[in-house]
């Protein structure tokens, strides 16, 4: 994580607890950046978090799901059946 104070000097500590506030309301993304700007008495504050992996999500036999490990024998065989539309 890179971060980035403009516009002045900030203690480690004020640092610390602005990355602490991000990471506490984003409990399950990990910050990437932080760029803070002093304006006098004003923090703003601009900050990117790392991407996160996409799980494919498919509508099969009327479920939402992301794979078949959680399907029963009747389900796979009704997902093996299915038409596939190309």
């Amino acid at each position: 994580m890179t971060v980035t104070v403009n516009g002045g000097a900030m203690p480690q500590q004020e640092i610390d607890a602005y990355v602490a506030l991000i990471k506490k309301d984003n409990p399950e993304r990990t910050l990437k950046s932080l760029d803070l700007t002093v304006d006098g008495e004003f923090v703003d504050m601009k900050y990117e978090f790392e991407p996160q992996p996409f799980q494919r999500i498919r509508r099969i036999t009327g479920y939402l799901v992301g794979t078949l490990d959680r399907f029963n024998d009747a389900k796979r065989a009704e997902e093996h059946d299915r038409v596939k539309h190309m």
